[in-house]
């Protein structure tokens, strides 16, 4: 694919966890405050969640299906990984 996203996320180890989180940013909670709150990612304490640019085959494919097929600013439902329950939010995309 001759793009990148960039994004962030909140990775959580349940499905109720994240459907929790997912509730509170549809009530207008602060996407940044709940990644640095209730993030898995421990840089999340520090990077409120960015993953900075991505390139396909960079991420798990669970999570790169999910993140390649939103637009920016949307936010998705709960997408499960190996690695546990990831809210992730489109934050732009370019060619490259």
């Amino acid at each position: 694919m001759g793009e990148e996203l960039k994004a962030s996320h909140i990775i959580v180890n349940s499905e109720e966890e994240a459907r929790d989180i997912l509730q509170q940013l549809k009530d207008g909670a602060i996407f940044e405050e709940l990644a640095v709150e209730f993030s898995q990612d421990p840089s999340a304490k520090r990077n409120q969640g960015d993953l900075g640019w991505f390139t396909w085959g960079t991420m798990v494919d669970n999570f790169q299906k999910a993140a390649f097929s939103m637009q920016p600013g949307e936010i998705s439902a709960p997408v499960k990984t190996e690695l546990g329950y990831h809210i992730i939010k489109v934050t732009d995309r370019r060619d490259i």
